[in-house]
């Protein structure tokens, strides 16, 4: 049994051994069902009266108990009928006991110690030797019967059960580092952001945040030019011609917003660039000497994501990516991603994220024929295998048009989560009918790779607060400098400083309230600025300034002219 499924048959036997408990505690609650799911199970029920987190450790302690009095679940068949009467007065179980047996077949029941109960199966083999210590209820939580809203609310109690105890407690702490880490928590404590009812999924960002998003585009604006790329702007609405010609229409739809304008004109909001850069290279005249063209934009883009998986700046419905579109020959595929995946390793090298590549091979449904997705995909092996880098196939994930390189990036707590992607396309530049003059006087069609290596700006955001636990290096910090005065009476000298290094373009605050030294410099720490410079007597009689680091502490007195000179360089360096 692969261990995966043996993990799946622990938290299902789990399940039963929380229900087991729950009846013996409450014997008028009615059941219903209790799945497995990651890290744990949970199980939904409808009690007579409210239970609460502080119910748990009375029914983990039931579960405790009763366990060595399980063994090996035994399996018995019912009919509808015979079923019913197991659960009298439970009007869940009959609906499901109705559904299984609704064409004559009966259904199975899986009995482990005095405990017998409805299920499909998947359990262990023994419960004996399930370590008491490898599972914990974790909360309460309220859960509509089958997920409808129309339905009546249920209490759902969530589980987590780990083969060991030693998993258990990794994961336990894994959590406790992720809280500690959470984007949507420190962003809002920090100024960065801020959300609204009226727009779901869509983030306000607040002047700090948009510094620290500004910087992240910058540098990639920067850095693009040096390396040949044209920026471009798009229309954010096009009419549903441009999504049908690029195949979205068939292939998206469901997951854009659409715009019904009467009069026979349908718009979408783009969720993606590639069409209008398909336009952008039809208009102009293109030969064999402009290639590779590489169309580089950062418009925004909008998603109809369900609400159910929206997750702050981690999954939204409003986003910017760095995207690009590089229009090559065949002959260009695999130098271009070599070049592709030289600036991944420069980006991301930036911020010590790890990050490996994952292959995205043929859907199910796909444009084209086979022989050119078998071309590509075999191109994009032979770059994976002379990347010297990490990589897994996952087959079958690429996008309609083509196979894909997706880049998979660790973050600071060890979850994976996949940022940027490079795809390589033959199919939308055939649809869009593109052509460049060939060496030798022909008309050919390019390929065009797709291309971000940021991902969305907002998830990478999102990833960074996550990772720097809000502590951005100096040149991405929103403020980087916080002069203090220690009295008012420095206060002259403190905005001298100011105004000097607001000329030098360096992020600074100024905080001349009359408060104690104490309450500012703790101030300055809560809000993670990585420096600040405390100016008193001593600073003025010696006309410097006392600077002290987040990260490295007191740094003693130094002179305006070393100060401008230590944090220029280390903003320019992105130390």
């Amino acid at each position: 049994m692969e261990k995966a499924e043996k993990l799946h048959n622990l938290r299902h036997s789990l399940a039963h051994l929380l229900a087991a408990a729950v009846m013996e505690l409450y014997p008028d609650t009615k059941r219903t069902i209790g799945p497995a799911i990651d890290n744990g199970f949970y199980f939904d029920f409808e009690f007579s009266q409210p239970i609460s987190d502080t119910d748990l450790p009375k029914i983990e302690k039931t579960m405790r108990k009763i366990l060595p009095t399980w063994s090996n679940f035994e399996r018995s068949e019912l009919t509808g009928d015979e079923a019913k009467k197991e659960y009298p007065g439970n009007p869940y179980k009959h609906e499901l006991i109705d559904e299984f047996t609704k064409d004559g077949q009966k259904v199975t029941f899986y009995k482990s110690g005095k405990y017998s109960d409805l299920c499909k199966g998947g359990h262990v083999e023994d419960m004996k030797e399930v370590s008491a210590d490898c599972f914990k209820l974790d909360r309460v939580a309220g859960a509509y019967w089958r997920g409808d809203e129309k339905n009546k609310m249920l209490t759902r109690i969530y589980g987590l059960a780990f083969e060991t105890k030693e998993e258990l407690d990794a994961y336990l702490k894994q959590r406790e580092e992720a809280e500690k880490r959470d984007h949507k928590k420190l962003g809002k404590e920090l100024g960065l952001l801020m959300s609204h009812e009226t727009a779901p999924g869509m983030p306000y960002w607040l002047p700090k945040g948009l510094i620290l998003y500004k910087e992240l585009e910058n540098y990639w604006r920067k850095r693009h030019a040096e390396l040949g790329y044209l920026e471009i702007a798009s229309p954010l609405v096009n009419k549903s011609e441009l999504w049908k010609i690029s195949g979205h229409w068939d292939h998206y739809k469901d997951d854009m917003f659409i715009a019904d304008m009467g009069e026979n004109e349908v718009y979408g909001i783009k969720p993606m660039n590639c069409p209008n850069a398909m336009i952008v290279f039809k208009s102009m005249q293109i030969s064999y000497k402009d290639l590779p063209l590489r169309l580089s934009d950062t418009d925004r883009l909008h998603r109809y994501e369900r609400s159910g998986t929206l997750n702050g700046l981690l999954r939204c419905r409003s986003f910017q990516q760095d995207d690009s579109h590089n229009y090559i020959s065949e002959d260009m595929i695999e130098s271009e991603y070599k070049e592709i995946m030289e600036i991944c390793k420069e980006f991301y090298g930036i911020f010590n994220l790890e990050y490996k590549f994952r292959l995205g091979t043929r859907p199910k449904e796909y444009l084209g024929d086979i022989e050119t997705w078998d071309k590509a995909e075999k191109a994009l092996h032979n770059v994976l295998e002379q990347s010297n880098k990490e990589y897994s196939v996952a087959e079958g994930d690429g996008a309609f048009y083509g196979p894909k390189i997706d880049i998979v990036m660790k973050d600071a707590i060890g979850r994976d989560w996949q940022m940027g992607t490079i795809q390589l396309d033959f199919q939308q530049p055939r649809r869009f009918e593109l052509e460049y003059i060939d060496k030798d006087g022909k008309r050919k069609t390019p390929v065009v790779i797709h291309r971000v290596i940021y991902g969305s700006l907002e998830r990478f955001i999102g990833i960074l607060i996550e990772h720097y636990i809000g502590a951005f290096p100096l040149w991405l910090a929103p403020v980087q400098v916080k002069i203090i005065p220690v009295r008012t009476n420095h206060n002259d000298y403190a905005k001298k400083v100011f105004e000097m290094l607001k000329e030098k373009n360096i992020r600074v605050e100024l905080d001349d309230m009359d408060a104690n030294l104490g309450s500012k410099v703790r101030d300055a720490k809560t809000n993670k600025i990585p420096y600040w410079i405390v100016i008193g007597d001593k600073e003025i009689e010696a006309d410097k300034i006392t600077l002290e680091s987040r990260d490295q502490g007191q740094l003693g007195q130094i002179s305006t002219e070393e100060l401008v000179e230590k944090l220029s360089g280390e903003i320019k360096n992105k130390k």
